[in-house]
């Protein structure tokens, strides 16, 4: 259900509507219709494509409140968490919150907690905590089981983005007990607003955000991103073609040439040919490895025809932080055409002007692909480019599917896994080692109002307390 409002910035405060008319031509859909919902203190699902200002939507009522009703420094404490299953993606969003909070101004303190946070900065938010926390699901789940939770005392929101990523894996039902904890801690119902890529259904995603027994509005903006998607065979025959990358490179392995049929030898000058037609380029591969070997690759070959600059990196998550923020900077800069990378990228990290997606091998997925292609023409209203590179006959099957089916916006069921009793058993240590004393009653009631929990019964919790005893 959509909101008509004449003018949806009226609910802010004037130096917040000030910087938002400065800053933008116009709210976004998405926009116009989640901020009635949240300053309404409705718990809320915003389903819109990637580019939409979603991001905005989710914190820019937060962020007039806390400076419409600062906190005393003796009195500050984190009122807003942002949860989101990418620890790149959470120094995106940290990066992108600079300009709004410069606009409006006020004293908003913004602070990242992560597994790469050094110890002095998670030893100073224990002093001073900051409005503002921005983490990741297992990092909320360490900080509510150490004394870190008493900085999360009366907190107010939590954002969880990118919520369809982790709804259908126990990681989703690890992080719904969290927020569970998260209400005890904060002696309060805390409003919770998810951030989601198109889903089927929506309201089971929003189940799962708000939780058993709890409405959730969903904003559904009911408009997909325009795209422009192609399939690409750079051979005229895909019969039998290794797809092994060892035995793909026209090179030679331990001294002996390599003669077995490839299509790689066609691929590399294709994607090299389409990443200099472009300004930036993301090329997905499916695995890490996949993704060293491509970028080498088409470095060597570029060496080959000129002595220009290196025209790729690669981009995964076994990186060190520090290499990965590099890298990042020099694509969105425009030093770097092109990085080839995993799912490391395929989140919401806005990677600034990239006009194309290159996919090598089916994405396995509709969502994925989506997902994917949608880093391409990230701004509103933009159109995602992308070119997908099968490897094999099957695979050429599989894209093709995939395709037709991005185009249709047929994306797969969310379903939500049920009682993971292993998950159950850890976030029950997490709570007796935290120090809560919590009878055997009210924490079933804790579990269940976790959705995955929902049908979880006595007998079953008294069964995982007995094997723990």
């Amino acid at each position: 259900m959509g909101y008509v409002a004449s003018d949806p910035l009226t609910t802010f405060t004037p130096q917040v509507r000030d910087w938002f008319t400065r800053a933008f031509a116009a709210p976004t859909e998405a926009q116009i219709q989640a901020w009635p919902a949240i300053a309404a203190g409705e718990h809320t699902l915003i389903s819109a494509p990637t580019g939409s200002g979603k991001t905005l939507a989710a914190f820019l009522w937060g962020l007039d409140r806390l400076v419409a009703q600062p906190a005393q420094d003796d009195e500050r404490r984190t009122r807003l968490v942002y949860v989101s299953p990418l620890k790149a993606l959470s120094y995106d969003v940290e990066r992108n919150l600079r300009a709004p909070l410069k606009g409006i101004g006020g004293d908003i303190q913004v602070a990242i907690r992560t597994g790469d946070t050094p110890q002095k900065e998670r030893q100073a938010m224990l002093r001073t905590p900051p409005d503002v926390l921005i983490t990741t699901p297992e990092s909320l789940y360490l900080m509510l089981t150490s004394r870190a939770r008493d900085i999360f005392k009366g907190a107010e929101w939590v954002i969880v983005d990118e919520i369809h990523a982790v709804a259908q894996t126990k990681r989703g039902a690890h992080l719904a007990l969290t927020l569970e904890r998260l209400d005890l801690v904060a002696e309060r119902e805390v409003q919770r607003i998810g951030l989601s890529a198109t889903q089927r259904p929506l309201e089971e995603v929003g189940r799962f955000l708000a939780g058993t027994g709890r409405k959730c509005r969903i904003v559904d903006t009911g408009v997909r991103k325009p795209l422009d998607l192609e399939i690409c065979v750079p051979v005229e025959d895909m019969k039998e073609p290794s797809s092994d990358p060892q035995v793909l490179d026209p090179a030679t392995i331990d001294g002996t040439a390599v003669t077995s049929r490839s299509i790689w030898p066609a691929i590399y000058p294709e994607l090299l040919r389409l990443v200099r037609a472009h300004r930036s380029t993301i090329i997905f591969v499916n695995n890490r490895r996949g993704a060293e070997r491509l970028a080498v690759r088409l470095n060597e070959l570029a060496l080959t025809e000129d002595s220009g600059p290196v025209i790729a990196r690669a981009h995964h998550g076994s990186l060190a932080r520090e290499e990965r923020q590099v890298v990042e900077e020099l694509l969105k800069s425009g030093e770097l055409p092109c990085l080839v990378a995993t799912s490391s990228l395929e989140l919401g990290i806005d990677m600034g002007a990239v006009d194309l997606v290159l996919q090598v091998e089916s994405p396995k997925s509709v969502t994925r692909g989506l997902q994917r292609i949608g880093r391409a023409g990230h701004g509103v209203g933009e159109v995602s480019k992308g070119r997908i590179f099968p490897k094999f006959r099957a695979d050429l099957l599989e894209c093709a599917v995939v395709v037709q089916r991005m185009r249709t916006g047929e994306i797969e069921e969310t379903v939500v896994p049920r009682n993971p009793l292993d998950v159950l058993a850890q976030q029950i240590v997490a709570i007796v080692a935290g120090g809560d004393e919590i009878g055997a009653p009210e924490l079933h009631e804790l579990a269940k109002r976790a959705y995955p929990y929902a049908e979880l019964t006595r007998d079953v919790l008294d069964s995982v307390l007995d094997m723990l005893d």
